[in-house]
């Protein structure tokens, strides 16, 4: 079904339209065409099977000497985060149009060609070709970052860009290993790559395991490989920021999902409880500082660190409703952080601060973005009813049943979140009104078509998060049973 090669290429022609004519309309091209994706997104979703066999499948031959092939495909668990990355890739451009953008044709050509990367990870079914998805989509968002950055954005960005190089430097020396591990004149075909990664001994898996795993635990990030997220959040501009921690990261766990957890199992079971041990730290330490911020951005930066280390724990816990939960999570975080990096940019532009001391008393007078503002905030910290609790649910839940000490400090991001985000609240919104925040205006109608949207999501998703978990369910449960199957026979 030639749709998926629709879905992937779609936003990069158009990209390269705005790259080569620049039109005086780049925006509204962007936003129709991001739309246009968004609904063969939901058209697929609709008339998808609830099965576990990637379905709308590409196999095109690319280098046959090399066994190299262009193999695209969706099944649940790609659908759902490319559900995630065509939803926020509107709104993200939205939520500039009223800004000044210079170099528009550039700056929205760059987004698209990460929109195209990002779904290239989402569904690719082939080693190589996932390594290479994997890389492009590094590329537009440095480049965001660089020209459209804050002070000193060219230490920063260099920092990021080098780092999450040279993590993918050690995936692709895996992927290549195990290549030359399949039969007859190799390829990379992704069930290949699985069956000759099961077929390595112990020692040879927990290497690819460790391979792996620092490649995807930068990207997430998870501790101690987070270094280079605070600074590149806080220095990034507001749609490089919603990119980087609504989809990006998300790139780090679906890897885990899609490629570590089946390519290794005895690689995992040596290394999966280190894995879900630096993922419980994150929590704690990332929470800790993002309640002394006094920087907005940066305080949201670090909450990121904190609600992607129990995602990460979730997964390698190899429960359904560990790795379900991770799934749902994810598409929870990416909108909810989404809406608060774009509220701390309204506040920003206003007051002209992110330094949470210098605001107070928004809510006097501006009672509608206070309002969302306390239902994003709700969703943050997991309410009943909301996005978050349904995903932090199921992943507090299967890190206890996994291991109970670590299972009751990971619930301890409930509380942290809770400390950090109310503290926020008070400092922002509650109290008198100031000098800063005196003339402060409510949400313009651009404002609000951005951010209602979002609310309702992270209500209705807290309400009724069925047809989330169903889509991604058969593929879940197929994983897992062929890594039960599988590390059983390893023993």
């Amino acid at each position: 079904m030639f749709i998926t090669i629709f879905l992937v290429f779609f936003p990069l022609l158009v990209a390269l339209l705005l790259f080569a004519f620049k039109p005086a309309q780049a925006k509204m091209l962007a936003l129709v065409a991001s739309i246009l994706e968004l609904a063969v997104s939901l058209y697929l979703a609709v008339v998808f099977p609830k099965t576990d066999v990637a379905q709308f499948v590409v196999d095109i031959p690319w280098v046959r000497a090399f066994g190299l092939h262009f193999a695209v495909g969706i099944d649940g668990i790609s659908l759902l985060l490319v559900l995630l990355t065509t939803v926020l890739v509107p709104f993200i451009i939205l939520s500039s149009f009223n800004r000044t953008i210079e170099k528009a044709s550039t700056f929205y050509g760059l987004i698209l060609v990460m929109q195209m990367a990002l779904i290239g990870v989402f569904c690719a079914l082939d080693g190589l070709l996932f390594y290479l998805f994997w890389e492009v989509a590094l590329i537009p968002i440095y480049f965001i970052c660089l020209i459209w950055g804050g002070e000193d954005r060219g230490r920063i960005t260099f920092k990021f860009f080098v780092y999450t190089l040279a993590g993918s430097l050690f995936m692709l020396v895996a992927l290549v290993y195990i290549y030359f591990q399949t039969p007859g004149t190799h390829t990379f075909a992704i069930q290949a790559l699985y069956d000759a990664g099961r077929a390595l001994p112990v020692y040879e898996q927990s290497l690819i395991f460790w391979a792996m795993f620092v490649a995807f635990a930068i990207k997430m990030p998870v501790f101690p490989f987070h270094t280079w997220q605070p600074d590149t959040y806080t220095v990034a501009p507001t749609q490089g920021t919603m990119l980087l921690s609504g989809i990006m990261l998300k790139m780090g766990i679906y890897g885990v999902i899609r490629w570590l957890l089946p390519l290794v199992p005895a690689g995992v079971e040596a290394w999966g409880f280190t894995a879900v041990v630096l993922s419980v730290i994150g929590i704690i330490y990332a929470s800790c500082i993002a309640i002394v911020q006094k920087d907005f951005k940066r305080l949201i930066a670090y909450s990121s660190v904190a609600h992607v280390g129990l995602i990460s724990a979730g997964a390698f816990t190899l429960s359904t409703i560990g790795v379900q939960g991770a799934m749902i999570q994810m598409l929870s975080h990416g909108i909810v952080v989404f809406a608060l990096f774009y509220i701390i940019d309204i506040i920003s532009h206003r007051t002209q601060t992110r330094t949470l001391s210098a605001l107070g008393g928004i809510r006097n007078v501006a009672p509608v973005l206070t309002t969302v503002f306390v239902i994003v905030m709700l969703g943050s910290v997991a309410l009943p009813f909301t996005s978050g609790f349904v995903g932090e649910f199921l992943l507090i839940n299967s890190v206890f049943q996994y291991h109970s000490v670590l299972g009751a400090v990971a619930g301890l991001t409930i509380i942290l979140g809770a400390v950090y985000m109310l503290r926020t609240f008070q400092q922002s919104m509650s109290g008198e009104t100031n000098a800063v925040t005196a003339s402060f205006a409510d949400l313009t109608g651009q404002e609000k078509l951005v951010l209602y949207p979002i609310v309702l999501l992270i209500l209705v998703i807290g309400i009724y998060p069925a047809p989330l978990l169903e889509i991604s369910e058969p593929a879940v449960a197929s994983l897992l049973k062929i890594y039960s199957n599988l590390s059983a026979s390893v023993k």
